[in-house]
């Protein structure tokens, strides 16, 4: 009787196994993502984890594209590299001076470098999505917290982004005229009479902090984008994932 006994589980064992590799061959097939036609169910594990690769590959790519083009630092308010702070004494009199010019094509140089270096940011990120766990993905997706993509990326990339970043804000300072104008701003400063504090030129740490900022700043927007905004969900993966995640944390 033991092989009439085993029977069943043997063909339920087949049937899963098949059912598992039908699923992962049609995630091979769709370049990882898998397409379901009731947007309304529970997304599966697998789901849940195409969705959310595909949801960073989305925002992460658009971020590094507006920010490396021009004005993608310089046009934008919130992000927009300002003179450090220890130098904003200096450009405000130098304004009054008369010096205008020289500190607009300053800052202007800053923003250029920082667009420059951004281009560089797309495989560091790319590399941090392969490397997602289940436990990340749940963390990040249930957790609660709309941010939670971004500070993965923070705790992830941070120091690859610093060390991929510096030298090339080094480069382009020198490339887009930063180290002249900025050099030029604080010699003149630094002839002012009676200033005694006097400016250090070195910006490489600087404008690399600052980039790295401002590139978080973006893909925390388009993080929160994913989240609330349908229209943002470009598939409909994105689309079930999103909309189970929205209904479990609202």
């Amino acid at each position: 009787m033991k092989p009439i006994l085993l029977l069943p589980a043997l063909v339920l064992t087949l049937a899963t196994t098949t059912s598992c590799n039908t699923l992962h061959t049609a995630v091979a097939n769709n370049g990882g993502t898998i397409y379901s036609p009731n947007q309304n169910s529970v997304p599966s594990t697998l789901e849940m984890i195409s969705g959310l690769k595909q949801a960073l590959e989305q925002g992460t790519n658009k971020s590094v594209s507006q920010l490396s083009s021009a004005n993608g630092f310089f046009g934008n308010a919130a992000i927009k590299l300002l003179l450090p702070p220890e130098a904003q004494k200096a450009e405000s009199a130098l304004r009054k001076l008369g010096f205008n010019k020289l500190c607009d094509d300053a800052i202007l140089s800053l923003n250029r470098a920082a667009e420059d270096a951004a281009g560089k940011a797309a495989p560091i990120f790319v590399s941090a999505i392969k490397q997602l766990t289940v436990q990340d993905v749940t963390n990040i997706l249930l957790g609660g917290q709309k941010d939670a993509a971004t500070n993965f990326f923070k705790r992830t990339t941070t120091t690859q982004l610093t060390e991929q970043f510096k030298p090339v804000i080094n480069k382009s300072l020198s490339n887009v005229g930063a180290t002249k104008y900025y050099g030029a701003l604080v010699t003149q400063y630094n002839k002012i009479p009676l200033v005694f504090n006097k400016l250090n030129p070195n910006l490489d740490d600087y404008v690399t902090q600052k980039a790295i900022d401002g590139l978080f700043y973006r893909i925390a927007q388009e993080e929160l984008n994913i989240r609330t905004n349908f229209s943002s969900r470009s598939t409909p993966l994105l689309q079930k994932v999103f909309g189970y995640v929205q209904k479990k944390t609202s």
